[in-house]
């Protein structure tokens, strides 16, 4: 489990993971391709989760 900081944004308080807080230090583009790769990551999983849902209930 990735370890979470919560961090003052405009919008309020936020917990962000620790890899997600030195993305953001890293720049803009960095920033940006952590956060592509993170949201492919989730979809995946995401995707996975739900085949095994119909397998099991097919």
């Amino acid at each position: 489990m990735e370890e979470m900081r919560q961090i003052a944004t405009k919008a309020g308080r936020k917990w962000r993971c620790l890899k997600s807080i030195e993305a953001t230090k890293a720049g803009i583009a960095q920033r940006d391709a952590f956060g592509r790769r993170v949201s492919e990551i989730n979809k995946a999983e995401a995707q996975a989760k739900l085949r095994i849902i119909k397998e099991i209930q097919g």
